[in-house]
């Protein structure tokens, strides 16, 4: 009961973590930036300055800095995974006569995520330079809220395309195809620090589908080892069996003790279970809400900047007794902006005129 109550705890707090850094994730004045921001100062009084600045320079390398840490984590993490499914799950499911499709699942759909995620992370995600920056710039049309016409990246010193941002992420890695951070980017969406790569016109649509792949790959390993340990448990004959109490009566035996059982039995099957699932429940929930992104023709950057808008009524561009109301201009119907995801349009569309 122990175990899977502190597990349960854990799972809560992990999954309540992220629910509170989505939600808040896009508003400027939240509730999270104002504990952050109150915590930093606090902490600031009683931590040495000389720690402050390794701490700010750690952070600062982990988060703003092209680094590779966070592939060789990703590509640790799937190697943990795989490695206790090929030596544990796979070999039990194999002596119980699993079906061979249902066991080569995983690796199939590793394959593909690995496919997307070289693809995605070598990819140019649309690099605006002096050549393209004319041409990009006819591609979408300025929607004067979130967009405006004649903004120059003050980095780049070129004319912003709509629906471009700067990535500032630093630089360290250089390759072949040349620098893809801190230069604008094309319909940028983000930076992601797993595929040490941005996100943009150029490569979100094998982005999206490196999300999709990860998690089928992530829920396959789930449900392969769950469907064997519920096997061993049917095997067993544990669900109808019983338990003497403190008091020495017969008790039929719960899911905790169950769950305990199964745990002392195979306790790295168990562990990586309860991982893979709460990544499943994670990357399912991230998973869909850029499937939305892309459903209704918006990028992460976008929508952020739509939800922090209530902090700017007005632009310059507009009167100042009239209130901002902020619309998306770009979306033209579900089938045609998910085309558009993989099939990035390269001139700007114009409706005819009747």
């Amino acid at each position: 009961m122990d175990f899977l109550t502190l597990f349960l705890l854990y799972l809560c707090s992990v999954l309540a973590v992220a629910a509170l850094l989505c939600l808040c994730s896009g508003r400027q004045d939240s509730f999270l930036t104002r504990s952050v921001t109150r915590a930093s100062q606090v902490l600031s009084l009683v931590i040495p300055s000389q720690l402050q600045r390794v701490t700010q320079r750690a952070l600062h390398r982990l988060f703003h800095t092209r680094s590779c840490l966070f592939v060789v984590l990703h590509v640790a993490l799937q190697a943990a995974v795989f490695g206790e499914y090929t030596w544990e799950v796979f070999v039990y499911c194999w002596e119980l006569q699993f079906h061979l499709l249902l066991l080569l699942l995983p690796y199939l759909l590793l394959a593909a995520n690995l496919g997307c995620f070289l693809l995605c992370s070598r990819a140019n995600p649309g690099t605006v330079t002096k050549s393209n920056a004319a041409s990009l710039a006819k591609v979408y049309a300025y929607d004067g809220v979130l967009f405006q016409r004649g903004l120059v990246c003050p980095t780049c010193t070129l004319e912003k395309p709509a629906r471009s941002k700067h990535c500032s992420k630093d630089l360290r890695f250089l390759s072949n195809r040349g620098s893809v951070c801190r230069t604008c980017v094309h319909r940028f969406d983000h930076h992601c620090v797993w595929v040490n790569n941005c996100i943009g016109a150029g490569n979100a649509g094998v982005f999206l589908l490196y999300l999709l792949s990860l998690t089928a790959t992530a829920g396959a390993v789930a449900a392969v080892t769950a469907a064997l340990l519920l096997h061993v448990l049917l095997l067993s004959n544990a669900l109808h069996g019983t338990y003497l109490d403190g008091q020495g009566q017969e008790q039929p035996v719960g899911i905790p003790l169950l769950v305990q059982h199964l745990f002392l039995t195979f306790p790295r099957i168990v562990f990586m279970l309860g991982f893979v699932i709460l990544l499943t429940l994670v990357l399912g929930g991230y998973c869909s809400f850029s499937l939305y992104l892309a459903l209704t023709n918006q990028t992460t950057n976008e929508w952020c900047k739509s939800r922090r808008f209530g902090g700017s009524p007005h632009v310059p561009s507009q009167p100042h007794d009239r209130p901002l109301v902020y619309k998306n201009i770009y979306s033209k119907g579900i089938w045609r902006n998910l085309k558009e995801i993989f099939n990035p349009p390269t001139v700007l569309e114009r409706k005819k005129k009747t």
